[in-house]
């Protein structure tokens, strides 16, 4: 497996990540946007992964060369988002924002599944990889949080596309005779994905990511709204992302002691408990560290038990798709709705109110997890 080539491509991929989701709500309202409006805007990016992953999905379980499609959809990402310094209006950003992600969102799915396959036999051990993810997802919050509180908001768009450049010169440096070859027939996909474990697995998280709505859409305005400087947003932002990391680095460890379920069902509970904290204490910096530090279970823990499962469903030619169903019922739906009710719930309710919904949402999430996932898992 080429670790470091992998490495490379999940800390630029991430790196992205760190400055769209703490700073592209702060730039469109420095641009003159509504809540409703960023919202909305928000859950275009969610949308588009609905049906990317799905698209891409299939493409790869029916082409061997596998690498030269994360190559074209990595290119074109930064050409479609080279379009926002061409126009700021609202037509023209969700324009932008949905061909955009349609190709951002081709490549990691792919990639997935390959460092799973490399992995699969060493529980936890896909952290290891994945956390020069959350590395770069850190050190891009931090270097831009001083910048924007110095100069501004726009920053935002260059730095972007500059880090998904970089996700383009990394995808050249993968060989494509790692990610091809064809897999074994592994039955319908239908019957694999209407198993109920496999059903309620898929609804859980589809409830875990419409939980983090009003936090991924909204968490810097709202500490914005309470003084804290860019540069303290991005510190918690960056906090949250350090744990994540500590839980990467333990996760082998801990699954030899206690089941996937089990570290599941955990996560869902501190989800609920997250939100609540942050909608309720927002002047109290302690308070706000501590929730920052529950994204070790509601991103660390959750996400790589997610996936362990994911490939534990979906096996053989169906691993692709499984992983694109995944991601677009969770990250996809998930997303949009949750980005699509915090906009107006923020407008109309509040704050406080939103992150309530949010805890109901994950505490949802824990039920079903609970009562219908198999204890085997």
């Amino acid at each position: 497996m080429p670790y470091w080539r992998l490495s490379g491509f999940y800390f630029f991929y991430f790196a992205t990540l760190g400055v769209l989701v703490p700073y592209w709500s702060l730039y469109l309202q420095s641009a003159g946007f509504a809540p409703v409006d960023i919202g909305n805007l928000v859950a275009i990016l969610m949308f588009s992964r609905i049906v990317a992953p799905v698209v891409w999905g299939w493409i790869a379980d029916h082409r061997e060369q596998r690498m030269a499609v994360v190559r074209l959809a990595s290119l074109l990402t930064v050409v479609a988002f080279g379009g926002v310094f061409f126009g700021a209006s609202f037509w023209w950003l969700a324009a932008v924002m949905l061909l955009f992600s349609f190709f951002w969102h081709a490549s990691l799915p792919l990639l997935e599944v390959f460092v799973m396959r490399h992995t699969a036999t060493q529980p936890g051990a896909y952290g290891r990889v994945r956390l020069w993810g959350s590395i770069g997802f850190i050190v891009s919050v931090l270097l831009l949080g001083p910048v924007i509180d110095v100069h501004g908001p726009w920053w935002v768009l260059p730095s972007l596309l500059s880090l998904m450049f970089g996700i383009w010169l990394f995808s050249l440096t993968l060989p494509e005779s790692e990610m091809k070859g064809a897999v074994e027939h592994a039955g319908r996909f239908r019957e694999a994905l209407l198993r109920p474990e496999v059903f309620a697995f898929l609804l859980a998280c589809l409830l875990m990511q419409i939980s983090h709505g009003p936090y991924y859409t909204f968490y810097s305005i709202y500490l914005e709204g309470y003084g804290y400087s860019k540069t303290v947003i991005g510190m918690l932002w960056a906090f949250a992302v350090v744990c994540e990391i500590g839980v990467f680095l333990l996760m082998q460890r801990l699954l030899t002691r206690v089941s996937l379920r089990a570290v599941l069902v955990a996560s869902f509970l501190l989800a609920a408990i997250r939100w609540l904290l942050i909608g309720h204490y927002p002047e109290n910096i302690l308070v706000l560290a501590l929730a920052q530090a529950l994204h070790a279970a509601t991103f660390g823990s959750f996400h790589a038990t997610a996936m362990q499962l994911v490939h534990r469903f979906f096996t053989g030619r169906h691993q692709h798709r499984g992983q694109a169903i995944y991601g677009s019922l969770s990250f996809g739906i998930g997303g949009a709705v949750g980005s699509l009710y915090s906009g107006h719930a923020w407008a109309t309710l509040g704050p406080t109110v939103s992150f309530n919904i949010a805890a109901g949402a994950a505490g949802a999430a824990f039920l079903v997890a609970w009562l219908f996932i198999k204890p085997k898992a």
